[in-house]
């Protein structure tokens, strides 16, 4: 199960396994949140990067079922970033690898002969997310209208902006 930026659920029926090999901010950090799987080499790194540039981060919604709440305060407000190790101790990825391992460690969890069975297609969507989706999609959309305003302020066009000209940005506060 994947989401979109604007927080709607793609409904994907096979399982999903993430290969992190570096940096996996933003955009990054969703991809591996909504896998199914998570595998790092141990030189990545995450972080919900988007306070730094004055964004907001709906698309996090559903981390503090991924994590403790603490953890996932944490994440959202200092935007630094933690290793593959630190993701690991603190549920976010499944197994930290050394780089020349990450593709043979995935490829022998994607190899697993029984991956296709109904079984586990319906152990995964019913178990797992059906169990999460009570207030997950409520969480969605409400974070959807925390964040529309900071989406749209002055700030959220100045901090892509600064990034792009290298400058540390003018923050306005609105």
């Amino acid at each position: 199960m994947a989401t979109s930026r604007r927080g709607r659920t793609l409904r994907i029926s096979k399982p999903v396994v993430a290969a992190v090999n570096g940096i996996a901010f933003g955009g990054g950090f969703l991809l591996a949140q909504s896998a199914d799987l998570v595998i790092a080499a141990e030189t990545a790194s995450f972080a919900i990067s988007e306070a730094k540039v004055g964004r907001g981060a709906p698309w996090a919604a559903p981390l503090p079922w991924l994590v403790p709440p603490r953890i996932a305060m944490e994440l959202l407000l200092t935007a630094e970033p933690i290793t593959a190790r630190r993701a690991c101790e603190i549920g976010l990825v499944n197994d930290v690898v050394p780089l020349d391992s990450l593709h043979e460690r995935v490829r022998r969890l994607t190899a697993t002969p029984h991956r296709e069975r109904a079984v586990v297609r319906t152990g995964r969507q019913a178990m797992v997310y059906a169990a999460a989706e009570h207030g997950r999609t409520e969480a969605f959309e409400l974070a959807e209208r925390i964040w529309e305003p900071v989406y749209r302020s002055a700030d959220a066009q100045e901090g892509p902006r600064a990034f792009a000209d290298k400058r540390t940005p003018r923050w306005q506060g609105r």
